[in-house]
């Protein structure tokens, strides 16, 4: 049986990443960082910490992806408006492609682009660059490039469409596609880390509201209704975190299931995030729905972290398409 406690190191980052968030991204923080999404002096405070560096080879002992979703998990707990996941997966894949030599703020598009854009890239509203899929070949955006901000989104991630005239092209052909789908896979486990952080706390939230809300004399909590839901929300967040470390773990020893473990963790963390703030916000009654509460921040992230890659459908379709080039690969060995 595998087992996926934490090691000393993974304990000491979680600790001092949360403290850090603790101090550097309260919810009054979040709030001013909207409608953007992006609080530049916790950017800078990252920075100080490592971020995103500690992921790259000019580190003598680089993160591995379970360290990074240690990370990422914190974050999401914290709603950290900085982009995090995007800059680490774009500083891996860099690395893969030997152009370290591209510095600022990178950022890195999920979704494939069409017709010459890059459209809903995360964060690309204030990146130096964008790295992303575009006609068979993976580019980046020059610097200054057009970038249409959406003026407002259903959570501050600083999205943006951006125009991928005259970008750089990094590679191309079956090695680039091979590093795309790396990547793609590097975020989707690091935004799965993010989705259980973000799942846990808010449900957290409501948890604790419960505990003190009293309705005919007792907790709210106590009435066997919402205490099923809260725990059922819980079962969820637990096993998305389990999912996560499995996926990390298969994508640090360059496991054959690791891309399929990734699309898994994303759907199943987009479904358990989903859930456990939608519980949360129902326990606080109609104050969960006003701006004044913080539940509506976790509840607003999750459902767009969830969109962000296409949603939990496209997720499962990748976990579909995964297992039958797996089948064919075996008809084809049989054969």
């Amino acid at each position: 049986m595998m087992d996926f406690s934490l090691s000393t190191d993974q304990l000491d980052l979680r600790s001092g990443l949360t403290a850090l968030l603790a101090d550097h991204s309260t919810p009054e923080r979040v709030r001013a960082a909207e409608p953007l999404g992006f609080d530049p002096a916790l950017w800078a405070v990252l920075g100080d910490f490592g971020f995103p560096h500690l992921a790259g080879a000019r580190e003598a002992t680089p993160a591995g992806l379970a360290d990074l979703a240690v990370a990422a998990r914190a974050a999401g707990a914290a709603l950290a408006s900085a982009p995090l996941v995007e800059t680490l997966v774009a500083t891996r894949l860099l690395d893969r492609l030997g152009r370290a030599d591209l510095t600022g703020l990178v950022t890195f598009a999920p979704r494939p682009a069409a017709a010459g854009v890059a459209r809903t890239a995360p964060w690309a509203a204030v990146a130096d660059r964008v790295l992303a899929w575009h006609d068979g070949r993976l580019v980046a955006s020059v610097p200054g490039a057009g970038v249409d901000a959406p003026k407002q989104t259903l959570a501050g991630l600083a999205l943006g469409h951006v125009d991928l005239a005259g970008a750089t092209v990094l590679a191309s052909g079956a090695d680039a596609a091979e590093a795309f789908a790396d990547a793609l896979a590097d975020w989707r486990v690091l935004t799965a880390a993010t989705l259980a952080g973000v799942g846990a706390a808010g449900l957290r939230l409501g948890v604790d509201y419960a505990r003190t809300r009293h309705q005919f004399g007792r907790p709210i909590g106590s009435f066997q209704a919402l205490a099923h839901q809260l725990a059922d929300a819980a079962a969820l967040v637990d096993g998305a975190e389990l999912l996560v470390l499995e996926a990390a773990w298969a994508g640090d020893t360059g496991s054959g299931r690791r891309r399929g473990l990734a699309a898994m963790a994303v759907a199943f963390a987009g479904r358990a995030a989903r859930r456990a703030t939608d519980r949360s916000l129902h326990a606080h009654g109609g104050y969960g729905y006003t701006m004044e509460y913080d539940i509506q921040l976790y509840f607003r992230r999750a459902k767009a972290l969830d969109l962000l890659g296409g949603g939990e459908r496209a997720a499962v379709d990748a976990v579909v398409d995964l297992a039958l080039h797996d089948i064919d690969d075996a008809d084809e060995g049989r054969g």
